[in-house]
């Protein structure tokens, strides 16, 4: 069973990556003219595509490490590499500027019923950064009872995200532009050390793993 400090660890590292806040404003831009039943039913529908990816890479993102024969130990510092340029993109503003352009681009290709799906779940909210923190984290919590711990953190993130899109428009408003980048580069400061930690952490298992094989 996971502690109390691996649950709070891993809920941080998933809020961060989604960042809810950051996804208030975009959300908005994407759902432009709908009404607000439309707007809860694509935040409802796009919050769940994006649970049932990460709890798909929960669940058997470390197995198909495995096939690949790349090891945990690996998949951390690469992790964690990718999770850093994440913060750092946060810190300097250019995460929030590279999603606009994603949903720009999405707004003219899909249909606005489309929109749910690409942009919104993939990869706004289950982007890269949040998969790779997913099976980070799976690795660290082996057991299923820890691996129904972690599906049970990843519901609460999205519980929280729809939560957020649904007060999208308060919640800009009530930010504003200088409230969002000082809540985005707080983030992006706190998703750096967890990153350097993952880094660390990979290292670690990597260097004992040479260690322990046979010369």
């Amino acid at each position: 069973m996971a502690s109390a400090d691996q649950l709070i660890n891993a809920f941080t590292t998933l809020l961060v990556t989604i960042d809810p806040p950051g996804l208030a404003p975009i959300f908005l831009g994407l759902t432009t003219g709908m009404s607000r039943a439309q707007r809860t039913q694509v935040a409802l529908r796009g919050s769940t595509i994006a649970f049932i990816i990460l709890a798909v890479f929960a669940l058997f993102g470390a197995g198909v490490l495995g096939v690949l024969g790349i090891s945990i130990g690996a998949f951390r510092i690469a992790g964690g590499l990718l999770l850093f340029w994440i913060a750092f993109e946060m810190v300097f503003e250019r995460r929030q500027e590279r999603k606009e352009k994603a949903s720009e681009a999405a707004v003219t290709k899909d249909h606005i019923e489309n929109i749910a799906v690409f942009p919104l779940a993939l990869p706004l909210i289950a982007g890269p950064g949040a998969i790779s923190a997913t099976i980070l984290l799976a690795g660290t919590l082996p057991t299923s009872v820890e691996k129904a711990q972690l599906i049970a953190v990843i519901a609460a993130n999205l519980l929280l995200t729809f939560l957020m899109l649904l007060i999208a428009e308060r919640l800009d408003r009530f930010l504003g532009v200088t409230g969002r980048a000082i809540l985005t580069r707080l983030l992006g400061v706190i998703l750096a050390a967890l990153a350097v930690q993952f880094v660390v952490d990979g290292a670690k298992a990597a260097l004992n793993l040479i260690s322990a094989t046979p010369h």
